[in-house]
């Protein structure tokens, strides 16, 4: 995996307006927390942040992370949480954690399919029941993808979590031996789909219901 390269400076302004004041000097406020140290308040430039971003996933990507402080410290971190504002789409805080590349570290990887199920073929519908599936592994062994072939699915056919097999020393974190994909014809589709539709109704009903009898106790 590659290790991208980012840099920041400290900041001892902290709250909102000091977090506006750096949004338009196009820095983002951010934390970096872990390795049993107190959590540092920086920033990030944005067009940096999204220059290093462009095309990859921010939670699953690693940073050599330089502190400019007079002199620069380097710090090896992941993203923790990443905020952008839903319009602009611009950065508005960035919490990193430093990882020990020789420990193993919990991540969520996108499962992605390959092939075409013979259930779909003859008119099934393919349905990916998780889309995500979290692994336990050292930051340089993340996945891009967990990709499973789903050619050999007939109709009711499915993967489980237990069929997964990842390569080198990665491990899958599940309780319980869950779906992660199936065929299914188009019929229990529609049962589902209206399966879900009466509840939501159901649920609607009862709201009602409530609020009707909240406003007769007032």
């Amino acid at each position: 995996m590659e290790i991208l390269e980012l840099t920041s400076a400290p900041r001892t302004a902290a709250g909102k307006g000091a977090a506006r004041k750096f949004r338009r000097q196009g820095k983002t406020p951010a934390v970096l927390y872990g390795s049993g140290r107190p959590p540092v308040l920086l920033t990030v430039s944005f067009s940096g942040l999204e220059r290093v971003l462009k095309g990859k996933s921010a939670v699953r990507s690693i940073f050599k992370l330089a502190i400019q402080n007079g002199g620069t410290e380097f710090r090896t971190v992941m993203i923790k949480e990443i905020q952008r504002h839903p319009v602009t789409r611009e950065f508005i805080h960035v919490d990193f954690y430093e990882v020990n590349m020789d420990q193993k570290i919990r991540v969520n990887v996108p499962v992605v399919t390959k092939g075409k199920a013979k259930g779909e073929e003859m008119g099934g519908l393919l349905q990916i029941v998780r889309r995500e599936i979290e692994i336990l592994c050292r930051p340089m062994e993340i996945p891009n993808t967990i990709e499973i072939d789903v050619s050999h699915l007939d109709f009711g056919d499915a993967i489980h979590v237990e069929d997964i097999v990842l390569d080198g020393d990665v491990e899958i974190l599940a309780e319980t031996n869950f779906t992660v994909v199936t065929v299914v014809s188009p019929r229990a589709e529609e049962e589902e789909i209206e399966a879900e539709a009466e509840a939501e109704e159901t649920m609607e009903e009862g709201a009602g219901e409530e609020g009707a009898g909240a406003e007769e106790e007032a």
